[in-house]
Order: structure tokens, then sequence, then C-alpha cells
């Protein structure tokens, strides 16, 4: 108890001598890890959305006239890309289409068009999305299918775009390090010669150096600590914020706060690694102080 009380005493005091440096360090430290969170959650945000992306992605298959969805429903089902294939006569889509438009007569504006325009149409949904440019080729190929239609290309573009946030992140975030480490080892430096009289004294009394400069450590990890604490409070508000905002919106913006909520282990991953990750960067910065002052 002796060594933990002198260990906090130590820390407090060296947290008093630091003044406006400590909210510095702090705030480079929150500022970093506030913009390590967003892009790490962004992608796994990302991820989410193209994996819901992937569970819902059919293949609508159109077929020539003459050809009837029931007669190559079989064919279809048995390839091992495909989880389920639905059925759609021309007459039902005619009759949803017209649904949809809002034309209170079926047989009015068939006549006015002379005839039901559609074609049968199959709605097939894939194992993976990985699977579905495959299954497009496939069933191109099958007599009797004049067109298939996927949204492999958003698929696609969701990708890259993650890709591309990553690398960004990257660069970002490593500068952001770089900068936060300096301010951190500059602040433990004003710190420690601000204390030079002490620290001399207590090596003159035969005190270890890794005893003397312990506190300094701990107050580096209470920088990280506390620059993740508002990095964490930032991005729960965030996150509240965007899906109260979400939540207002049509149903397509409902389908992407589905797909971008993020799953409960990664709820309790994010802000372990934010505290991880703001406490070796606090431990680095005090390290690389108590380096330079302790070598001389």
């Amino acid at each position: 108890m002796t060594k933990t009380n002198y260990l906090l005493r130590e820390t407090l005091l060296g947290l008093r001598r630091g003044g406006w440096m400590n909210w510095a360090a702090v705030s480079t430290v929150a500022v970093l890890l506030l913009l390590f969170g967003i892009s790490l959650q962004a992608s796994w945000q990302l991820e989410g959305l193209l994996q819901r992306f992937g569970s819902q992605l059919e293949v609508s298959v159109y077929l020539s006239t003459g050809f009837q969805a029931n007669d190559l429903k079989p064919i279809v089902a048995a390839m091992p890309e495909v989880e389920t294939v639905q059925a759609i006569p021309k007459e039902e889509a005619w009759a949803n289409l017209v649904q949809e438009l809002g034309l209170s007569e079926i047989n009015g504006a068939t006549r006015q068009l002379e005839g039901n325009p559609l074609v049968d149409e199959l709605k097939v949904k894939a194992r993976s999305s990985a699977g579905v440019p495959v299954l497009a080729e496939k069933l191109s190929r099958i007599k009797g299918v004049e067109d298939v239609q996927y949204v492999d290309e958003a698929v696609q573009r969701v990708a890259q775009l993650n890709r591309g946030l990553s690398w960004i992140s990257l660069l970002v975030i490593g500068l952001l390090t770089a900068t936060a480490i300096a301010v951190i080892t500059t602040t433990i430096r004003l710190i420690v010669l601000a204390r030079r009289r002490e620290i001399e004294v207590m090596q003159l009394v035969g005190a270890k150096t890794s005893w003397i400069y312990l506190p300094f450590i701990l107050q580096g990890v209470f920088f990280g600590l506390a620059g993740s604490a508002i990095a964490w409070a930032f991005l729960l508000s965030l996150q509240q914020f965007l899906n109260h905002l979400l939540a207002q919106q049509p149903e397509f913006f409902q389908f992407l706060t589905n797909g971008l909520q993020l799953n409960s282990l990664q709820l309790f991953l994010l802000p372990f690694i934010l505290l991880t990750f703001g406490s070796s960067v606090g431990v680095l910065g005090s390290l690389f102080a108590v380096r330079r002052i302790a070598l001389r």
C-alpha cells in the first residue's frame, strides 16, 4: 500500500505540474482516437452493409416471350449457387405494376397497351454475394432467358469505397499518432525538468531509476486513457445522432440503418481497442521522454 500510495501521489503531483500541457496531450490523443474510432467503425459498418447486400442480393431473370417461369424454375433451383427461386408469371408482375402505378382497372390498362407487355420473371437468390457474377453468367446461357440483371456494381462500389477509406485513414492516423506521441513526450519531459531537483535527491539516496520514472510513465497512461474516454463519448453521441437522423428517413434509409448497426462483439471491442491504443500511445510518449533524460 505504501508503494501504491507513493505512485499515486507522485503521479498526481506530476499532473498538477503539467498544467495546460496536460490538456494539450489529452486533447491530441482524443482527436487521434476519435478519428481512429470513426474509421474503424466505418470499416465495420461498410463490411456489414456489404454482407447485408449480399444476403439480400437477388438476380432478376427475364424470360423470352413464350417461355414460362414455372417451367424453368426446377432447372435454376438445381444450380449449386442458388439458394431460393421465386417464379413470377407475367400476369402477377403486371398486376403488381398496375397497383404500384395506381391504376384502378387492370383490364382497362391492358386494353390501352394492347395486351400485357411484360414477360415471366424469376427472382433468384444466390448463396453468397461472391458467387453472383458466376450465377448470372450461367443463367444467361439457359435457353429461354432473355436478360439477367443484378446489382453487383453497387456492391463493388461500396467495397472500393471501403478500401479507399482504409488507406486514407491509415495515413491520417499514422500522422496523428506521431503527433500525439510527440506532444506527450514534450509534456512529460517538461514535467521531469520541473522536478529535476527532486529526482537528483532521489538518485543520491539510492532510488532505482525505474522506480523514479515510473510515475511519469503512469502519467502518459493517464493521458491515453483520458483521451480514449473522451473519444468514446463523442463516438457514442455521434452514433446516436446518426441513428436518430436515419430513423426519420424513407424505407431505403431504414435498410441502410439496419446494415450499419454494429454487432455485440464490435460494440465491446471498439472501446477496448480505443483504450488499448490510447494507453500504448501514452506509454510510448512517456518512455521516449524518460529515456532521453534518464540517459543523460
